[in-house]
Parts: C-alpha cells; structure tokens; sequence
C-alpha cells in the first residue's frame, strides 16, 4: 500500500512529543508499505523550526517514512487567534503537499487540530482515495468543557465540521474505547469505527535504570523524585502539582520533577517562585529518544488532568510511558486510564484536583520502596500484555489493507 498521512504535529525521536505515528509509519515501512507524512515545519511544543524551510515544503526521512514538512505560520504560542491563524496556514500549505505527493492508496487524517481534516478530506475527494479519520481527542467537547470555545456560534460551526468529516470518512479511528461510545452515541453506526488505544513500545523504555546521568544534570542525586512528564498546558492541572509541592516543602530530599513545555510554563515558574518552592524544577522538554532516561530518574510519577467529565473518555500516552519505564503512577484522572491503572495494579487513584490526597499517596508510596516497586513491574508487564505498540500497528495494517482491498474490489466491479 501507498499511505498518506496527514498530521501537523508528527515529530520524530529527537523531539519532544509522542511518536504513536512513526512507530506506526515504521511498522507499515518494515512490512513492504509505502508511507508518507505531511507534517508541520514547526515543532508543536516549542514553535520553533523543526527543519529550514526555503519552499512550501522540505523532504527528508525518518526510518524509511518519508516526511514532507509543509509551511505553517510560526504564531503557536502568540495567542488564541494567532494559534488558529498557524493551524489554518498549515491546512491550506498540507493540502498542496498531499496533492502532489505521489502515488496513495488511502489517506489518514488525524485531529487534532480539526483544521488538517479539511485538507485530509480534500486530498481524498480530489484523488478519488478512502479517507481514514482518526480521533485523538474529542474535540471540540473538549474545549467547550474546559472553557476555551465559548461562542454559542463557533460552538455550532465546530460541532458542524465535526459531524461533516465523520460522516465524509470512510472509517474512522479512536485511541480511547470511551470515544467509540461517544461516536456511537452521535449516530455512527458500529462497523464504521476502530479502536486502536494509545499504548507504548515497551522496549524504548529501561525499568532496571536508575537515570544516574539525569540525575545528576539535575542535582537531584539522593532526592526521591515525583514527575510529571507531559504537556504544561490549561487542562494539565499543573497547580495542583504546585499545591501539593507546597504541602510538603519540609518533607527532606523529596523533589517534584516537572519535564514538558506549553502555553502555561511561564505562569507555573512564576507562581512557583511565588510561593518558593524550592522542591520544584521545570526541566524543559526532552526528546522522546531521552525519555527512557527521565523516568528512570523517577521514584514515582503523576499524570493530572482537571476535573472535567470528558476528561474521563482519555487514555493519556504518558501514563503508559510511566507504566512502560516500571514506575508506580499516582493517578488524578478518572474514568477509562483509571480502570486500566486499577487493573495493572500499577499505582494510586486520587481525584482530580486533591492535592492533600495526591501529597498523601506520594509519601505512602515512598515509605513502602519495595511495594511501589512491585507496582511499577505490574504496571510493566501490563502494558506489555494489553497496549504493545507493534499489536496495534498490526491492527491498524490489518484495518488499512482490508479498507484499500474493498476499494480496490468495488472499482474493479464498477
């Protein structure tokens, strides 16, 4: 097969960011499969330049993918307006890029951002190609739960794209078995939709580490370390990491590790200044080729999201990151990550936004080493057994060849 991917936020290992679409992209590569990817030139997280851009887009590859990185304008972190205004110069720059980007036989379009769906759908529509819509938020109820999208009218456009591209794929993909019921929900019927989870490759992860040398380009040698490794963004409840930071500022040699970039980082650094927080350091982002190191710098990590009801619906990739590099997590998220943390046995639930239970399970798991230990190799074994990555790109090749072959099929009848 020849695909197509659109997705304006794919980076490789040498960035930050999850790499769920290399991994798959590589799997298809390993097995005979063409695959291209139409990506933004400019890093998600850090809006800066992922490669020198000198025409609408630049080539090069990655594990045999190859990449095309299509213009987008550099305003990621300006503001709300500014941040559309680069999603929408991305959308229009993907769908010249997919256009001429050679031969296809199926098309993927990711969200989010919605935006790029556009251009997935016009692709498909002018190359007369399937098109493969895959979910990985449920957007926009996101960000009307949150807050973010308040105008009764832009809530009904984005509610009306919504309904248009699921209704214009020809199948649709979901990393969270809560959003095929939400689907479900909207009408969908049950054969148009797939779910292959968020998951990890196991492998890229090392439980046995201690992460000396992250460690030590830290200055937290003798420390016991909490992380939390992800985005620092409005829906990530970073607070509440601060909050319980400040409960236990006398607790000796416990350190909170926060490694991730995003919109609210300078806001978290200043009201962690405010309140003194000596036992706090924002580390930045690190690449995903270094993550392994991170987290076994760790004792134990925490994955936060707010208190929002569509929050449930989530399976968060760092928590499988955390549970991949052994460690236990102290959960404040609720609803499908909590039933598959509960049955690894891999860590501690506490509600979201608690930070007296969330300071009360980190100094339990740190008064009992080996218990947490045992956690951290359930936790392990786990994501091994249930959310392998190279499963799931199997799935996802099995879903494709079966998709091009019934397209192949019905051309031939016609």
């Amino acid at each position: 097969m020849n695909v197509l991917f659109i997705h304006q936020n794919f980076v490789g290992y040498n960035h930050p960011g999850g790499t769920r679409h290399l991994e798959f992209a590589s799997h298809l590569v390993d097995h005979g499969h063409e695959v291209t990817i139409v990506a933004s030139s400019l890093d998600y997280l850090t809006g800066q330049r992922i490669v020198k851009q000198n025409s609408w887009y630049t080539k090069h590859e990655i594990q045999g993918v190859r990449v095309l990185r299509s213009y987008a304008y550099p305003s990621l972190h300006r503001s709300f307006a500014w941040r559309a205004f680069s999603f929408l110069s991305f959308m229009v720059t993907a769908a010249w890029t997919g256009w001429r980007a050679g031969p296809v036989d199926v098309i993927i379009g990711t969200s989010p951002p919605i935006f790029q769906l556009l251009s997935a759908w016009f692709v498909a529509l002018i190359r007369r190609k399937p098109l493969v819509v895959e979910v990985r938020d449920l957007w926009p109820e996101f960000a009307i739960d949150m807050g973010v999208l308040k105008n009764p009218i832009l809530i009904l456009l984005a509610r009306c794209f919504e309904r248009f591209f699921y209704s214009q794929a020809t199948h649709l993909i979901v990393n969270s078995p809560a959003y095929r019921d939400y689907l479900l929900a909207k009408g969908i019927p049950s054969h148009k939709i797939s779910c292959i989870p968020n998951g990890v490759d196991p492998e890229m992860f090392q439980p046995e580490s201690d992460g000396a040398s992250i460690r030590q380009e830290l200055g937290l040698n003798s420390q016991y370390v909490v992380t939390y490794a992800g985005a620092l963004g409005q829906a990530n409840d970073i607070e509440t990491i601060l909050r319980t930071a400040d409960r236990l500022r006398e607790e000796p040699k416990l350190h909170f590790l926060l490694v991730g970039d995003g919109k609210e980082r300078k806001n978290l650094e200043s009201k962690a200044k405010s309140l003194g927080l000596n036992n706090v350091t924002f580390a930045g982002s690190y690449p995903k080729n270094r993550m392994w190191e991170v987290l076994a710098a760790s004792d134990v990590c925490v994955a936060l999201l707010r208190d929002i009801p569509m929050f449930r619906t989530t399976y968060p990739n760092k928590v499988f990151d955390y549970m991949a590099a052994g460690r236990p997590t102290v959960l404040a998220i609720d609803g499908v990550i909590r039933q598959v943390m509960e049955s690894a046995e891999g860590g501690r639930y506490v509600p979201p936004g608690d930070d007296a239970a969330l300071a009360a399970s980190i100094c339990e798991l740190r008064s009992d080493m080996a218990g947490s230990r045992r956690m951290g190799m359930a936790a392990r074994r786990y994501v091994e057994q249930h959310f392998h990555r190279e499963k799931h790109a199997k799935q996802l090749e099995d879903l494709l060849a079966s998709i091009v072959d019934r397209r192949h099929t019905s051309e031939a009848a016609s």
